[in-house]
């Protein structure tokens, strides 16, 4: 007997079906460029944020996740919570807290945090922008490419 597995639901936007994000992981590269996305458009953190820094944090927390978008809180060091509070204030995580109560009575909350896969896949996408912006004012000779011939032939020679 063969089992059967129900599709998830295809949510809809506009006029076209699209995916799930539950079914979407994030990947390295996608939480690199959401970190340096929201980094860079954040009014409240200061300083620069280069793509060996935002890679080597994305590559930190998805060791925790792993292919999941839930972990639970008691796993974490305080330095790793620290880095989990900073992507909070970034919205790209959350965190959430469930009550149950134990055979004698008293409450036990566990602590979990979440990976807003929404935020991400939507911050990555303008992240890429945002790296290329970076790289384009690293390198001043652009505004060479950006002027026309006709500026650049207008001249005449030195001493003429």
């Amino acid at each position: 007997m063969a089992l059967e597995y129900a599709e998830p639901p295809l949510a809809e936007k506009g006029d076209r079906m699209v995916e799930p994000l539950v079914e979407k992981v994030v990947d390295t590269d996608t939480l690199t460029r959401a970190i340096i996305s929201r980094y860079h458009t954040s009014g409240e953190l200061a300083g620069e944020m280069g793509l060996e820094d935002a890679t080597e944090i994305a590559f930190h927390i998805l060791n925790f996740f792993g292919f999941s978008d839930r972990i639970i809180d008691n796993m974490l060091e305080p330095e790793d919570r620290d880095i989990f509070y900073m992507m909070e204030d970034m919205g790209l995580l959350l965190t959430e807290r469930e009550e149950t109560t134990l055979y004698d009575g008293r409450e036990w909350r566990i602590h979990y945090w979440l990976m807003r896969k929404d935020v991400v896949f939507r911050e990555a996408e303008k992240g890429v922008e945002v790296i290329r912006r970076k790289d384009t004012e690293e390198d001043p000779s652009h505004i060479y490419e950006e002027i026309p011939d006709e500026v650049w032939f207008s001249r005449g020679e030195v001493g003429e």
